[in-house]
Parts: structure tokens; sequence; C-alpha cells
């Protein structure tokens, strides 16, 4: 029933992104949907889709205010006429250890103004991350830790 609903849904977006809201359109947004659910079954849970929609929706919040938190701290920064930066990459260590989960990681990461992924090791225990303001590279661990990291296993386990 999960599927059906989930499927529905995608097929109601298809018809909003295209413009077209024949009969035709709404049958072939169903089926992309489906084909989609169907391909990352085995990632969503399909069973648990909606309070997994919650936790992703609850990671996209929190993305949204790491990145205006960020952008503030960049352009605070940026703006002294004493730019006292000590910039530099630091390795994080990685919980999430599925390839979605670490790309998902290093997006938001990038995405975040001031930081930059920069690599990840050959063991996928490790992220290199480049950021703007070193000066407290504890602290900075912590706060992906807690905050991306954390809400990207609730979200996808």
């Amino acid at each position: 029933m999960t599927i059906y609903i989930l499927s529905l849904i995608f097929a109601v977006v298809w018809v909003a992104i295209t413009g077209s809201a024949s009969l035709l359109n709404l049958v072939f947004g169903f089926i992309l949907g489906s084909l989609a659910i169907w391909v990352v079954r085995g990632e969503i849970g399909v069973s648990g889709y909606v309070g997994r929609l919650g936790r992703i929706l609850s990671l996209l919040v929190l993305f949204f205010k790491e990145l205006a938190l960020s952008a503030w701290k960049v352009a605070v920064l940026v703006t002294r006429r004493d730019m006292d930066l000590k910039p530099g990459i630091f390795a994080f260590p990685l919980t999430v250890d599925r390839d979605m989960e670490i790309t998902l990681l290093a997006n938001l990461i990038t995405l975040t103004p001031g930081t930059l992924s920069v690599d990840v090791s050959a063991d996928r225990k490790t992220l290199y991350v480049h950021a703007i303001d070193c000066s407290d590279i504890e602290t900075t661990k912590r706060e992906i830790a807690e905050g991306f990291e954390r809400k990207i296993m609730e979200a996808f386990r």
C-alpha cells in the first residue's frame, strides 16, 4: 500500500513538473515513480517510508540552517579588517560506511560555505575536509558528527 501511495505522489509531482495534467501523463508519472522506487527499494526501506520521509526532511532543514549559519560566518570572517584565518585540511573519521551516505555527507559539507570535502580514504573510514578556519578542529568535527552525519544515519538506516 505504501508503494502505491508513494508512486501516486511521484505521479502528481511528475504532472506538476511537466505542466501537463493529462491522464496519460499521470499514468506515465506513476510508472516512472514505481520504477524509481523499485530501483532504490533497498536504500529507502519502502515499508517505513513515511517515517523516513520525516527524517529526510529533518536533514534538509538542518542543511538549510547550517547553510545560513555558515554563510553568515564566512561573510563576517571576510569582512573583518584583520582576517585571522587558519585555513587547513583535517581528517574527519567517518561513522557512515555506505557509499551513498559518504557521498551525501561529502556533498553537504561541500555545499556549506567555508568547507570543502577534498577526498575519502581508500578504506572509506576518513573524509578529508578543507575549512576556511581550522582554529578549532575538534569543535568542527563534533558539529559534523552530531549534525549532518547523525541525521544521515537516522534518515537512511
